[in-house]
């Protein structure tokens, strides 16, 4: 009775209501606990790439919004309205360098983890030269508004001073804090960097509609001046200008615009790579950064290439000076672009196979680490073909619905289109193949393996270290005095005259194939540089042949134009910065046995870890890595006769 109570009030503690209350609190206090972990630890560093990307896709659609809007030319709005809004996110975008600047000097934490593949210093440098004619462009439009300040909004002249601003502090960051790797303060960095990243964005778009206008002003004016319809232009402020330079200021701030359309899209992906560091873990290995070398045998390349360029500039000067006389030497300028363009691209294509056929024929790895800036490289690439192979097959189609009295060019432009396609095509594979392939390391060679320990009559000659560190001085005299003088003599070498086999060199001297993929890279470098000069200036027929325009009506093509044709300037710039860095790619070729020589240097050996070390002066080639050493074993129950060799064996089994 007395047991059976005692359980039956220890059935009643147990479901009591204290009890009861005290389990459910703790399992509350457990719940609370893992939800606040959650929210404050794996929420917010899982989900602010989402949210900043959200951020700044919104704040880019808002500007593109205002862009349209004021497309239209409305009374509602207008450009001060657009400028206002930029202005007010560089000043944003200012704020947040500052603070993130500050906060690093006052930081006494060690230096931070960097991107050694984020920002090279040549890229930086470029940039830095387009960032100074953007300053210039500023000076214009300050001049600009000075003269016209009585009847323009104030705003006009506070955006170039903030956008001068904007840019002196954007290149000091990109020079001494594009390569960090963010790690304090993640989500609230993450929505600063995009922020700079949409704010480029934004100002390449806007750079990229004035100078679309500007271009598009003077199609027009040219069509009135043939005759062929009366278009209005821009107008000029309704005020006289104060200054004798404003028709000077005007006319050259368009010829900076593609300077400064570069520079922002540029930074705006310098950017991105940054915002995709953020809270990276690096791969030591994968982080080096790999010294180039110089390049011997560069000449066929940069020969034709320098060729090249000096045609483009030619084409370009002889088309601007007859696409506006008559209808004849209009038509005679188109044909010449046309021409000159299938040549340029036949070129390509070729060169560009070439490279491709080169890597089929080498057994260079592949470099499957994680590495942003390459795989951002990678799809802009192939992003920013869209807009030229859109615009290459609207002219097929235009083409092949022209009739019979469409002009004589038509052939030679259907041609251009589809080697425009190809060229692409067969330029992005070389670009990428060349950005993944990587050249083999000394640590990539193959290491000797295990070495055999025989008796001395099975032994060869002395091609190897002896070890004789566990024998004592009269053991060790007594053996060196029954060897032959040249084994002594052999035991006795110092070890600055021990060299390393040569199959275990790296030969860093650059071969034949090696010097032909340097030749077309210097060769599509300066071909992408010629091939940006020509639209980024002015020559652009698919305005002015007329084909395209009757087939998809002057809106519909203008709006292609104004798209695709950006798209095709930043896809040249973007390859000429890819294919620098392919150029400047270290020039170190695979490692190689040479099975040829049948007798090797001596390799300098290390023994075991109780045995005391060889040591001796540098020699010529002195082992610096771990698989550059010899291991030795030692057989204590072998004959007093018998020595340890090294026996150094390839992968494939040669010694």
């Amino acid at each position: 009775m007395v047991e059976h109570s005692g359980l039956d009030i220890m059935c009643l503690n147990k479901y009591s209501p204290a009890s009861s209350s005290s389990s459910s609190s703790n399992a509350e206090r457990k719940l609370f606990s893992k939800l606040k972990v959650s929210l404050t630890k794996k929420y917010p560093q899982k989900n602010a790439e989402t949210l900043s990307a959200q951020y700044g896709t919104n704040l880019l659609l808002i500007g593109v919004s205002v862009m349209l809007a004021l497309a239209q030319h409305g009374p509602a709005v207008k450009e001060e309205h657009l400028l206002a809004f930029i202005t007010a996110l560089m000043l944003m975008q200012l704020v947040w360098m500052l603070c993130y600047m500050i906060r690093r000097e006052r930081e006494r934490s060690p230096v931070p983890e960097r991107d050694a593949h984020a920002g090279t210093s040549w890229i930086r440098g470029g940039l830095t030269m387009l960032a100074l004619l953007s300053l210039i462009m500023d000076a214009f439009r300050i001049g600009y508004f000075v003269g016209y300040h009585s009847c323009v909004s104030a705003v006009l002249g506070v955006y170039p001073i903030v956008h001068a601003l904007h840019t002196i502090s954007q290149v000091h960051f990109l020079w001494f804090h594009i390569k960090d790797v963010i790690k304090k303060y993640e989500t609230f960095e993450r929505f600063g960097v995009i922020h700079a990243v949409f704010t480029n964005l934004l100002l390449w778009c806007n750079g990229v509609m004035s100078e679309a206008e500007h271009f598009l002003n003077n199609h027009r004016r040219r069509l009135t001046a043939l005759g062929y319809a009366n278009l209005t232009t821009e107008a000029e402020p309704h005020c006289n200008c104060t200054t004798s330079v404003c028709s000077m200021f005007s006319t050259s701030l368009y010829y900076l615009y593609p300077f400064n359309i570069e520079y922002h899209i540029f930074v705006s992906a310098m950017l991105f790579v940054m915002w995709k560091n953020i809270g990276r873990t690096l791969d030591r290995h994968s982080n080096r950064k790999r010294p180039s070398t110089r390049s011997p045998g560069l000449l066929l390349g940069p020969l034709l290439g320098l060729l090249a360029l000096a045609s483009s500039i030619t084409v370009l000067v002889v088309y601007l000076i007859h696409v506006e006389k008559s209808e004849q030497t209009r038509e005679a300028a188109i044909s010449m672009f046309y021409c000159y363009g299938v040549v340029m691209l036949s070129c390509m294509c070729g060169a560009s196979g070439a490279g491709l056929l080169v890597y089929r024929v080498e057994d260079w790895p592949m470099d499957t680490g994680s590495n942003p800036s390459r795989q951002l490289d990678t799809e802009l690439l192939l992003g920013s073909s869209l807009g030229s192979w859109l615009m290459s097959w609207c002219s097929v189609v235009a083409v092949a619905a022209a009739g019979r009295g469409s002009p004589s060019f038509r052939w030679t432009c259907l041609a251009y289109s589809l080697l425009l396609v190809l060229e692409k095509c067969v330029q992005n594979l070389f670009i990428v193949e060349s950005l993944y392939r990587r050249r083999r390391d000394p640590d990539d060679a193959p290491v000797p393996e295990i070495f055999s320990v025989t008796p001395a009559p099975m032994v060869p000659p002395y091609d190897g270290i002896v070890n004789r560190a566990y024998e004592t001085q009269d053991r060790r005299r007594a053996a060196l005095e029954g060897e032959a003088p040249e084994n002594r003599a052999a035991f006795s070498m110092k070890h600055s005259d021990v060299t390393l086999p040569a199959g275990n060199r790296l030969n860093v001297t650059p071969g034949r194939k090696r010097q032909i993929l340097k030749n077309i890279t210097i060769f599509l470098f300066m071909c992408n540089v010629s091939l940006w000069i020509l639209p980024a200036f002015g020559c652009r027929p698919q305005y002015d042949n007329g084909l395209e325009q009757e087939t998809f009506g002057y809106s519909v093509w203008t709006t292609v134009l104004n798209v695709a044709i950006p798209m095709n300037l930043f896809y040249r710039m973007h390859s000429v910065a890819s294919l620098f860095e392919v150029f400047r790619k270290p020039c170190t070729v695979p490692w190689r046995s040479e099975r040829s020589d049948s007798r090797r240097a001596p390799t300098r050996a290390h023994t075991n870890p109780r045995a005391r070390p060889l040591t001796g002066s540098s020699g010529p080639a002195r082992c610096r890595n771990r698989s550059q050493f010899a291991s030795v074993m030692l057989d204590a129950s072998a004959p007093e006769p018998a020595r340890t060799h090294v026996l150094a064996h390839t992968p494939d089994g040669d010694p």
